[in-house]
């Protein structure tokens, strides 16, 4: 019975870890959820509701400079901090982002947009190292393989983080329809609902559990411990630009930001609201999001390899090119039946092909750059960032028609550096063997 006794312990023991491993993955992904369905909402309507002088365009335009800037230095601040920490440290820039626009001035959004862009990049950076720290403890302490837990984690985190534009835009067309004329009642009422949201997100994730030990402990005593910190992150952010194979994907990746701002900024603003009115780009947007979602479960499942990443991406790209072609020369501002359900059937199909680029890029990246994956992804970011934040600064400068036109060459030309990049691929592949 005595020699029985360490087994038992030792068997309840991983029993316990293996509860708290997925217990942390549940709390993680809803936190997300709670922070991004009041984010994700309330930007799509920056571009609708802060008119004035285009204050929430070009607060977002700052915003993702700031971040595309913050996210050379994400990966070293959340070393040092430790996932958990950083974890509660990135909320704090959704939060004061959020409450800025219940004033919204010069004053309050710029310093607000800056911040979160910081916040933005660390947060993002700690969630793949906690989730991936989390997936590797538990496969290790229930003897399963490790590749199938970090898909298996990835997959409910991921799974439940793209219902937030669904979520969210619901909860926006439900306040907002109230709302008459001028009055901004509906509105300050939404934000007061998302900052609750956001504060049960932030406290949600003071119940994690802290991951890796040895990257919990804090600064480092040296200074030439942080030099060869950032030594090491700037190899890591500069080697990857002399693969060929990064710069045949950058296009692509600066596209899948093009295309997201696009949606956030002109599509809501020019298509969107002089169709259904301010309420109406929540039920758009929900739209948007419940295709986006529904579309990244389903093609994630299907990616096994290059060859099904070619065509998911080309199907995904060439109904993005159908949609621009289509609102370049047919579409028209249409108080009909017909014309109301337009822009629901434009915000399905681009949900669509943004579910298509940010399962694909991912899967694709972890293909291509095994060696190199933190560096690969820190230019997955920048890129996006950078252009994201051209769209938001552009925006107030320039017509829908020449926006259709720049995205329409965008496409194209990412479409053939991204078909270019698997031949090249495939030609080494059939070197090799």
């Amino acid at each position: 019975m005595d020699d029985e006794a360490p087994l038992i312990i030792k068997h309840s023991g991983a029993q316990t870890d293996a509860k708290n491993h997925t217990r942390d993955v549940h709390i993680l992904s809803s936190s997300f959820l709670l922070i991004f369905l009041a984010y994700g909402a309330v930007q799509n309507l920056e571009s609708t509701i802060n008119t004035e002088e285009n204050l929430g365009t070009i607060s977002l335009g700052i915003l993702y400079s700031s971040f595309m800037v913050f996210s050379f230095v994400a990966s070293l601040v959340v070393r040092y901090l430790g996932s958990k920490n950083s974890l509660i440290l990135g909320t704090t820039g959704y939060w004061l982002f959020i409450a800025a626009n219940l004033k919204p001035t010069w004053y309050t959004m710029v310093p607000a947009s800056l911040y979160l862009g910081f916040s933005a990049s660390i947060i993002w950076v700690a969630e793949g190292t906690y989730l991936t720290s989390t997936a590797r403890s538990h496969a290790r302490d229930c003897n399963l393989p490790e590749g199938t837990v970090i898909g298996s984690f990835n997959g409910e985190f991921w799974g439940l983080f793209a219902s937030y534009q669904f979520i969210g835009n619901l909860i926006s067309l439900a306040l907002l329809s109230e709302e008459k004329g001028g009055s901004t009642s509906g509105t300050t009422l939404l934000f007061a609902v998302f900052l609750c949201s956001m504060t049960l997100g932030t406290i949600l994730m003071c119940f994690l559990h802290k991951r890796d030990g040895k990257r919990e402990e804090g600064l480092p005593d040296s200074s030439a411990s942080f030099y060869s910190s950032m030594v090491s992150l700037l190899k890591s952010t500069i080697t990857p630009l002399f693969d060929l194979r990064m710069l045949l994907i950058i296009p692509l990746i600066a596209y899948s930001g093009l295309q997201q701002a696009f949606v956030w900024a002109e599509f809501t603003k020019y298509i969107v609201k002089p169709a259904l009115g301010e309420s109406g780009v929540c039920g758009a947007m929900a739209m948007y999001g419940a295709f986006d979602a529904i579309c990244s479960l389903v093609v994630g499942r299907v990616t096994s390899g290059l060859k099904s990443i070619t065509l998911v991406v080309s199907a995904g790209a060439l109904i993005q090119f159908v949609v621009l072609l289509w609102l370049l020369l047919k579409y028209s501002v249409d108080s009909e039946v017909v014309g109301i359900v337009y822009p629901f059937l434009v915000a399905a199909a681009w949900g669509i092909g943004d579910g298509v680029l940010n399962t694909q890029l991912s899967a694709l990246f972890g293909i291509l750059f095994k060696h190199d994956t933190e560096g690969a992804f820190a230019q997955l970011k920048v890129w996006q960032s950078a252009s994201i934040a051209a769209v938001f600064f552009l925006s107030p400068k320039i017509s829908l028609l020449v926006m259709l036109v720049t995205m329409l060459a965008a496409v194209c030309i990412s479409l053939a550096g991204f078909l270019l990049l698997t031949l090249q691929v495939e030609k080494a592949f059939s070197h090799a063997i």
